[in-house]
């Protein structure tokens, strides 16, 4: 997911992809432990789609702090 996408969505579905990709992450590192290591691209995508999602989740709950204070 790129990183244009992501700002694009509002933070309510951000935090829906985000429990997605957070229950995702958890079943490849099962597979990967039993031995199957067909998905560890796919996990280190994953893993750069959640640091972009919560990246921009902070950055708006950052803005809204500053907005509310200010």
């Amino acid at each position: 997911m790129k990183a244009e996408k992501v700002r694009d969505l509002d933070s309510k579905e951000l935090e829906i992809q985000l429990r997605e990709i957070t229950d995702q992450l958890f079943h490849l590192r099962f597979q990967m432990r039993m031995g199957q290591m067909d998905g560890l691209k796919k996990y280190r995508g994953l893993r750069k789609d959640r640091a972009r999602i919560l990246t921009v989740l902070g950055q708006r709950t950052a803005a809204a702090g500053v907005t509310a204070k200010g």
